[in-house]
C-alpha cells in the first residue's frame, strides 16, 4: 500500500536547499549501492524480468543489452547500476527509473484576504503536482502555507440545550453583539449562526413515557421544556448579529435521561450540512462546541437497537431537525475527523473544567481541535472563543488525503531559521507567517492498473489543498520495444529487455532447445556423476550444459559449476589468507608461503638470535616463527631460559678448581663490553663472586672479576641454643613475676575490707549498752 510520509521544517537556507535537492538526493542510489554492496540484494532476488528486478529494491538496475553476459555463465542483469557498467554493460541498455517531482501550477501566496481578490486568496503553495515514484523509492517537495490577514470567519455556536444548562442560555442571549464586538477586531467579515441538541428521542436516552412527550421535564423544578431532541439548525451563518439574539432568546431547555448527550451526532450534521448552514468556501470555518457533560460515542446507539453505522451524510428535514437520529449509531472518532477536515472547519470544544482531560484526549485523536475550559454559567464563552481563535490561527497541521484515508503531521515552529523536525504540532504563529513543509512521499509497490493515483495535501481549516498527481514507475522503457516472434529468441519467443520469453514446450537462454522426451537426456549430463544434483545446484541446465549463477561472492565455473573462487580455507577471516589464489576450492599459495591456506611462511629471519643461532639453539623455525623446545626457554627467537644450563654455569664447570684458585689473582677491573653477560659463582665455602664472562672474535674466553668474594660464616649451634633456652626462662620468670603482683594486689584489697568490716563491728558493740541504759 503507498504510503504518506509527513515531515515539517523550516524553509532551508539556500545553500543547504541546494546541497540537498540537487547534490544529495540524485546520489542516494549511488550511496546505497555502496552500502549494500557487501549484501548485494539484487542478484541474490532472482528477478526474470526488468519490472521484477525494480521491485526488489529502489537501487536495483536492469541491462538490456542483448549479448550481455555471454558465455557459460548465467549473467543477472538485476545489480546495482555501477556494478552493471562494470561487468560490460553500456548505460544506454541500463534501465534505472527514480523517482521525480515536477511542479504544475504554482500561484504565489496572498498577503490579504479582503477587498475585491476575497476570492481569489492563495495560502498555500504550490496548487498542484505531479510525483513519478519508483516502489520503494521516496521523493521530496516543498510545501509553503501562509495564514493572510483579515480572512473571513465564519462562526457557528452549537449549544447543549439539556436542562443543566439553563442557565448557559440566559447567559448568552445577548452573545450576538458582543462577539461580533470583539471578533471585528480580528476580521473586516464575520458571520455567525446557531444550532442546538439534546439526546435522541429514545429510550434509554430520553423520557419516552406519555406523560414525557410533551413536557420531559414534569415533575421537576423547571417545569416548562421542550420534547427531546437530536439536532437542531436554528439559524444559518449571517452577518446580522441582532438575528442571532432573536434567535437565542427564544429556546427553552430539554431534559433527557442518562448523562452523556448527543453532541457527536450535532457535530457531524453541522459539518456536512454545507447549504444548510451556509459554510462559505473563501472564509474560515469556526465551529464552538458547548455542553457541560460527556457526548455519546460509536456502538452507543446498539443499546438502543441502533446497529446500522452512521453513514457520514447530511440528515436534516423541512424543519432542520436531524431526522436519522433514531435511525442510526452515533458517529465515530475517525468519521469525525475526516468530516472536519473535508469540509475545513476547526471545532472548538467549550468544556466545563471536570470534562478538560476528557475532551483534550479528543483532540488528540480528532486533529485540527482544540479544547477551552467553560465557566458553569458560560459567562466567560466570548473570551474563550477568541482564545481558540487565536490558537487555531497560531497552530499549522498539514493532512493528507490519501484515497479516503487522512494522515497528517505538524512540526512546531518557534525559530524559522532553525528546523525541529519530528514534532507533533506547529503553534506560536502569527498571522502572516510562512511556514514551510518538507513533505516525503514514497509507493510501496504498484497499484492495480485503473486505481486512483491522486492524493490531497490541505492545512486543517483551510479550503486551499495542493493536489498530487501520481504516475508510478513500474515498467520498464525497454518493454515498449517487445518483439514477439524473434530471431533472437528462434522466432518461438518474445525478445523482451535483453531476454527470452520461450513459448510453452521450449527453453534456453535464445529458446533453442525443445523439452520432451530428450529432457531426461538433457539433464543427465549436466551432472558429475549419478546421484549428484543438477549442475551441482549452483546453475541451470540449457540445452545440454550448464549455466553457473553468479554469485555476489565471488565466480562460479566448470562444467558442472562444481568449482568457484571463494570456497577456500580462510585464516582470521581472508581467503587464503591474503596469500594464494583460490582454485576450485584449494589455496594456490604465493611464493614463500605453504599450508591449507597459506599462513605459513617459509622465510626463517625472524628466528635467527642475536647470537646468529636459529631460535638460540633451543627450538626449530616453524612458519617463519620459533617454536622453543628446550623446557623452560621462551622469547620470540627461544633467548629467554631462567632454567637451561646458561654461559655462566658452563664456563664455571668447564674452568673447574682452575677458576676457583685463579679469581682471586685476578685484578679487579670495570668492563663496557656490550655483549659480557654478568654471573654468580658461590664457592666452597659460601663465599659468592661476581664475574663477566665474553667472547673475543679469536675465540678466547674472556672472565673479569667485578669485586671481592662476599664471605659470611655459619651461625653456632651452642650459641642459638643457649639464646633459645634462655629466652624461655626469661618468659617464664616474667610471667611469675606478674602473677605474684597480682596476687599480692587482691590479697591487700582482701585484709583491707576485713579490717574495716572488723572497726565496724567493734563500734557496735560499744554503742549497745548505752542505748539499753536509755531505754
Amino acid at each position: 500500500m503507498e504510503k504518506v510520509l509527513l515531515g515539517t521544517t523550516e524553509t532551508p537556507s539556500p545553500n543547504r536547499e541546494v546541497a540537498v535537492r540537487y547534490v544529495l538526493l540524485p546520489l542516494l542510489p549511488m550511496i546505497f549501492g555502496i552500502l549494500l554492496s557487501g549484501l548485494n540484494m539484487c542478484m541474490g532476488g532472482s528477478a526474470t524480468s526488468c519490472e521484477e528486478c525494480l521491485l526488489i529494491h529502489p537501487s536495483c538496475a536492469w541491462c538490456a543489452q542483448e549479448d550481455f553476459g555471454r558465455g557459460r555463465t548465467l549473467t543477472s542483469r538485476c545489480d546495482f547500476s555501477q556494478n552493471l557498467q562494470k561487468r560490460g554493460c553500456e548505460s544506454q541498455f541500463i534501465e534505472f527509473p527514480s523517482s521525480s517531482t515536477s511542479v504544475l501550477k504554482n500561484v504565489p501566496l496572498s498577503s490579504k484576504g479582503s477587498g475585491p481578490t476575497q476570492y481569489d486568496v492563495t495560502q498555500i503553495m504550490p496548487q498542484k503536482i505531479s510525483l513519478s515514484l519508483r516502489p520503494g523509492d521516496q521523493t521530496w517537495f516543498e510545501v509553503q502555507v501562509r495564514q493572510v490577514e483579515d480572512y473571513p470567519v465564519d462562526l457557528y455556536y452549537l449549544m447543549d440545550l439539556s436542562l443543566s444548562m439553563k442557565d448557559d442560555l440566559d447567559t448568552i442571549r445577548n452573545l450576538g453583539t458582543k462577539l461580533a464586538q470583539e471578533m471585528g477586531k480580528l476580521t473586516s467579515n464575520f458571520r455567525l449562526g446557531f444550532g442546538s441538541f439534546v439526546d435522541k428521542n429514545m429510550s434509554p436516552f430520553s423520557y419516552t413515557a406519555p406523560k414525557y412527550q410533551e413536557n420531559p421535564c414534569n415533575g421537576c423544578l423547571f417545569p416548562n421544556c421542550v420534547p427531546s431532541f437530536g439536532f437542531r439548525h436554528i439559524l444559518s451563518l449571517t452577518d446580522k448579529v441582532d438575528r442571532f439574539n432573536e434567535e437565542v432568546q427564544k429556546q427553552m431547555v430539554s431534559r433527557n435521561r442518562d448523562a452523556p448527550e448527543g453532541g457527536f451526532d450535532a457535530i457531524l450534521q453541522a459539518s456536512v450540512c454545507k447549504e444548510r448552514i451556509g459554510w462559505r468556501k473563501e472564509a474560515y470555518h469556526l465551529l464552538v462546541f458547548a455542553t457541560d457533560d460527556v457526548p455519546h460515542l460509536a456502538l452507543d446507539g446498539k443499546l438502543g437497537g441502533l446497529v446500522q453505522p452512521h453513514d457520514g451524510r447530511c440528515h436534516l428535514d423541512g424543519n432542520n431537525e436531524y431526522s436519522a437520529s433514531t435511525m442510526m449509531d452515533y458517529p465515530s472518532l475517525a468519521l469525525l475527523g475526516e468530516k472536519l477536515a473535508e469540509n475545513n472547519i476547526y471545532l472548538i470544544f467549550a468544556v466545563t473544567k471536570r470534562l478538560y482531560v476528557i475532551y483534550k484526549n479528543f483532540t488528540a485523536l480528532i486533529p485540527g481541535t482544540t479544547v477551552e475550559i467553560l465557566d458553569q454559567d458560560s459567562k466567560n464563552i466570548i473570551q474563550l472563543i477568541i482564545n481558540a481563535y487565536n490558537v487555531s490561527k497560531g497552530n499549522m497541521c498539514l493532512r493528507a488525503l490519501w484515497r479516503g484515508v487522512s494522515v497528517s503531521l505538524c512540526v512546531t515552529k518557534r525559530d524559522f531559521d532553525t528546523p525541529l523536525p519530528g514534532l507533533r504540532k506547529c503553534a506560536d504563529l502569527k498571522i502572516g507567517d510562512t511556514v514551510s513543509f518538507n513533505v516525503s512521499v514514497e509507493a510501496r509497490s504498484c497499484p492495480p492498473r485503473g486505481t486512483d493515483q491522486s492524493f490531497t495535501i490541505k492545512p486543517v481549516g483551510f479550503k486551499d489543498r495542493l493536489e498530487v498527481a501520481v504516475d508510478y514507475r513500474c515498467d520498464c522503457s525497454c518493454s515498449r520495444t517487445a518483439r514477439a516472434n524473434s530471431s533472437i529468441c528462434s522466432s518461438i519467443g518474445t525478445y523482451n529487455c535483453g531476454t527470452c520469453r520461450c513459448e510453452p514446450g521450449y527453453l534456453g537462454a535464445r529458446c533453442e532447445c525443445q523439452e520432451g522426451e530428450t529432457s531426461s537426456m538433457y539433464l543427465s549430463a549436466c551432472r558429475e556423476a549419478e546421484g549428484k544434483q543438477v549442475c551441482s545446484g549452483r546453475g541451470e541446465c540449457s540445452c545440454n550444459q550448464c549455466l553457473c549463477y553468479e554469485s555476489e561472492f565471488g565466480k562460479i565455473y566448470g562444467s558442472f559449476c562444481e568449482c568457484d573462487d571463494f570456497s577456500c580455507a580462510r585464516h582470521k577471516g581472508i581467503l587464503c589468507s591474503g596469500h594464494g589464489e583460490c582454485h576450485c576450492g584449494e589455496c594456490k599459495c604465493h611464493a614463500g608461503y605453504i599450508g591449507d591456506n597459506c599462513n605459513c611462511s617459509t622465510e626463517t629471519s625472524p628466528c635467527i638470535s642475536d647470537d646468529g643461532q636459529m631460535c638460540s639453539g633451543r627450538g626449530s623455525c616453524v612458519c617463519g616463527r620459533c617454536q622453543c623446545t628446550e623446557p623452560g626457554a621462551f622469547g620470540d627467537t627461544c633467548e629467554k631460559c631462567p632454567t637451561c644450563p646458561d654461559a655462566c654455569g658452563t664456563k664455571r664447570y668447564g674452568a673447574g678448581s682452575k677458576l676457583t684458585l685463579c679469581l682471586f689473582s685476578l685484578s679487579l677491573a670495570e668492563t663496557d663490553d656490550p655483549g659480557a653477560v654478568l654471573c654468580l659463582y658461590k664457592t666452597d665455602n659460601d663465599c659468592v663472586m661476581k664475574f663477566t664472562y665474553s667472547e673475543h672474535a679469536n675465540g678466547q674466553s674472556v672472565l673479569t672479576a667485578l669485586q671481592e668474594p662476599e664471605c659470611g660464616g655459619g651461625p653456632d649451634a651452642m650459641m642459638v641454643l643457649l639464646a633459645v633456652v634462655g629466652s624461655i626462662l626469661l618468659v617464664g620468670i616474667v610471667l611469675l613475676a606478674a602473677w605474684k603482683l597480682v596476687i599480692t594486689i587482691h590479697d591487700r584489697r582482701e585484709f583491707a575490707r576485713f579490717q574495716s568490716a572488723r572497726s565496724r563491728a567493734r563500734y557496735e558493740m560499744v554503742r549497745m549498752p548505752q542505748t539499753f541504759h536509755r531505754v
